[in-house]
C-alpha cells in the first residue's frame, strides 16, 4: 500500500491549500482531517499542555481517519498542536508549515517558515522567503487552457490582481485611479487583464468596471479563477501588496516582472518585511509610476529536498 501524508487543516483555505502544496511538491497524496478547539480557552490550554511535554487530545475535535500515512503536515496555530498529537499516536514525523509560535518548536521534525516571522536558528526550521503555492505544472496547463477558452490573447499581456482590505492593508477608489491610470499610460500596445478577489469591496470593482481592460473578471459575479493563467501567459503582473499568497504565486511561476501596488498601513509589519526581502531578491518592485525589471523566480525546491530529508520520506 502507498503512504500518503496526512494534513490537519483548520480549514481555512490560505492554510489548507499550503499545506496541499507541500504535499504536491513531495509528490505525494494526501487526506485531510479537520480540527478545531471548542473555545478559545480550549486553545489557550494547548499552549500550556504541550510547553509541559503532555500528549492530550482533550483540548481539540479532529476527524477521525484510518489510513496509512508517511507524515503528518499542519498549517495554522490551531491545526499545530492537533497535528503534533496526530503525529506522535502514530509515531511518524510532523511538518509545520508557517511559524508555530508560542509552541514547542523542537518537537516538530520539520518546520517551513517565513523568513519575514524572523525564525530562530533551530536545526528543524527551514527559512522560505514565501508562502507555499501549487507546484503542479498539470494544475497551471489545465487553468490557463481553462481561461484560453474564455479568452484568446492576441496580444502579449499585463496582468492585474486585485486583493482587499484586511487587517494590515487599506484599499481605496482614488489610490487605485491613481495606480491604473499610470498602469494604463505606461502599457499602450499591451493587452490589460484585471481580476478581483473574494475580498475586493463593491465600490473598487465599479471603477473597475470603467476601465477598458481587454479582460475583465469580478469576483462578486464570477468566481472563475484566473490567477493562473495570469502567472503564466503574462509579461507583467501588478499586484496588490495586501495578499502574501498571491504575491507569492506571482513570484514563484512564470516569467512575468511582477509590480507591487502598496496598500499596506505600516512599513514596519511583518508584511512590510516580506516586500522588502523580495525586492531585495530582485523578485518584486514596488510601483513608483515606474516599471521596474524585477523577474526572478524564487525556487523552492532546495526548502522541499531539506524537508523531505528532516521527514525522512
Amino acid at each position: 500500500m502507498t503512504k500518503k501524508l496526512l494534513i490537519v487543516t483548520d480549514g481555512k483555505a490560505g492554510h489548507e491549500n499550503q499545506s496541499k502544496a507541500f504535499c504536491t511538491a513531495l509528490g505525494y497524496d494526501y487526506d485531510c482531517v479537520r480540527a478545531n478547539y471548542p473555545t478559545r480557552l480550549h486553545k489557550a490550554l494547548s499552549y500550556l499542555v504541550d510547553r509541559l511535554g503532555l500528549l492530550l487530545d482533550f483540548p481539540f475535535a479532529i476527524e477521525k481517519t484510518d489510513g496509512y500515512y508517511a507524515a503528518v503536515v499542519c498549517t495554522g496555530s490551531t491545526a499545530f498542536y492537533p497535528g503534533k498529537i496526530a503525529a506522535r499516536r502514530r509515531g511518524i514525523p510532523v511538518a509545520a508549515i508557517l511559524f508555530p509560535s508560542g509552541y514547542k518548536k523542537l518537537n516538530f521534525d520539520c518546520i517551513l517558515a517565513p523568513v519575514f516571522d524572523r525564525p530562530p536558528a533551530f536545526p528543524n526550521i527551514i527559512p522560505i522567503p514565501v508562502n507555499l503555492t501549487s507546484t503542479s505544472a498539470a494544475f497551471y496547463e489545465t487553468a490557463t487552457a481553462a481561461f484560453r477558452e474564455r479568452h484568446m490573447p492576441a496580444r502579449p499581456a499585463v496582468g492585474v490582481i486585485i486583493g482587499g482590505p484586511n487587517a494590515v492593508a487599506t484599499l481605496t477608489p482614488d489610490d487605485l485611479k491613481r495606480d491604473l491610470d499610470r498602469l494604463f499610460a505606461l502599457t499602450e500596445g499591451r493587452e490589460r487583464w484585471v481580476t478581483t478577489s473574494r475580498r475586493t469591496p463593491p465600490e473598487i470593482e465599479a471603477l473597475i468596471a470603467d476601465y477598458p481592460f481587454d479582460y475583465t473578471l469580478l469576483f462578486s459575479r464570477d468566481t472563475f479563477n484566473p490567477i493562473p493563467a495570469f502567472v503564466t501567459l503574462c509579461e507583467r503582473l501588478f499586484v496588490t501588496a495586501d495578499s502574501t499568497g498571491m504575491i507569492s504565486e506571482a513570484v514563484t511561476r512564470g516569467t512575468a516582472a511582477v509590480e507591487v501596488l502598496m496598500t499596506l498601513k505600516s512599513s514596519t509589519s511583518k508584511f512590510s518585511r516580506f516586500l522588502r526581502n523580495l525586492e531585495q531578491e530582485g523578485a518584486v518592485h514596488l510601483f513608483d509610476g515606474t516599471l521596474g525589471s524585477a523577474a526572478r523566480k524564487i525556487d523552492l525546491s532546495p526548502a522541499f529536498e531539506r524537508a523531505r530529508a528532516m521527514l525522512k520520506l
